[in-house]
């Protein structure tokens, strides 16, 4: 029979743009946000065209790390709906291909799909309307926030083998997190609003909403409701992964009962929620809401001293669920 190596759905791939179901745009709302705020204080800011361009331009990155993400991780469900590897692996082994060759052949097209949504970034900027000196430096800025992404991504999955101490945690969602969706956005608009001036401002305030973000998201991961995360609460624990909740317990008395579970894709259920319990009991949980509160409180008051008061006020709008506070935020 001649089958077709796509999910009908999918064929021809024009775009990367189906990896995951839609999320909620935070970083093209920060940027065109940031540049409405800044670009009124300038001479000569490029036109908002570009900064909608830009701002499409850094969804398309979001998208290629996701995507790259979930191959990296195996994972084949974002957002409670099959990806792109997940989707391709299925339609695999609806075609007659076995269990090993389908699941290669959906992280194949994971990591093609990333790729296309990598390159509609850099198209996205490079022709973004601004002007020639502009675009070079937006394309610097993208070049720094990838790299500084992919060696946050590499330390992740480090620490994941070897638990880390809180400093590499916080540095890790600096690289991993703040880079690209938060520093970068702000620092697009400052040069698309004429107000590069501000760039050591910018940056540090992405920073700050970039950590804070990782720290409820560790917090999320272990201790969230499955069904507004996407994924179970305990899948951060049989993956070893090195949150800052981690890095909190292992300076306590509990530890010695929690390091035996981390990474163990065989331990039952019922052992995970034991691990969950101690994480809460022993301090580590809310530790690291504290710390998240802290970078919060400090991005809060960055923002105010630039006059972002009112983007950051709907980033973090949109980050956390109705009905929830500030202490609980949304992909």
């Amino acid at each position: 029979m001649d089958a077709s190596h796509a999910p009908p759905d999918d064929a021809p791939w024009v775009s990367a743009s189906p990896a995951v179901p839609p999320g909620k745009r935070l970083r093209p709302r920060l940027l065109v946000g940031a540049y409405d705020t800044l670009a009124p204080t300038a001479t000569e800011p490029e036109p908002r065209s570009a900064a909608l361009a830009a701002g499409e331009a850094v969804e398309s990155l979001h998208t290629a790390f996701l995507a790259h993400d979930d191959v990296i991780d195996d994972d084949h469900v974002r957002r409670g709906h099959a990806n792109v590897a997940g989707r391709y692996a299925a339609h695999a082994r609806s075609q007659g291909l076995p269990d090993a060759a389908a699941h290669g052949y959906g992280a194949a097209a994971g990591l093609l799909a990333g790729d296309l949504a990598l390159v509609d970034a850099v198209r996205g900027l490079a022709l973004c309307g601004a002007r020639p000196a502009v675009v070079t430096r937006l394309l610097d800025l993208l070049d720094e926030a990838v790299r500084l992404s992919a060696d946050g991504e590499l330390r992740d999955l480090w620490f994941s083998h070897l638990p880390p101490a809180l400093d590499d945690v916080v540095r890790t969602a600096r690289g991993k997190t703040a880079a690209y969706s938060f520093e970068l956005p702000l620092r697009l608009a400052a040069v698309l609003a004429g107000r590069a001036d501000l760039d050591g401002e910018l940056t540090a305030l992405g920073q700050d909403l970039g950590i804070a973000y990782q720290l409820r998201d560790d917090v999320l991961g272990t201790f969230g409701d499955p069904e507004r995360t996407g994924k179970p609460a305990t899948s951060d624990l049989r993956e070893g992964r090195g949150t800052a909740l981690v890095a909190f317990a292992r300076t306590t008395a509990d530890w010695p009962r929690i390091s035996p579970w981390l990474g163990r894709q065989d331990a039952a259920d019922a052992d995970l929620e034991a691990v969950r319990a101690l994480l809460d009991r022993c301090g580590a949980r809310a530790a690291t809401e504290d710390l998240a509160h802290r970078y919060e409180h400090s991005a809060v008051e960055r923002a105010a001293a630039l006059g972002l008061d009112a983007p950051v006020a709907q980033l973090l709008a949109l980050a956390v669920p109705a009905g929830h506070d500030q202490g609980e935020w949304a992909a």
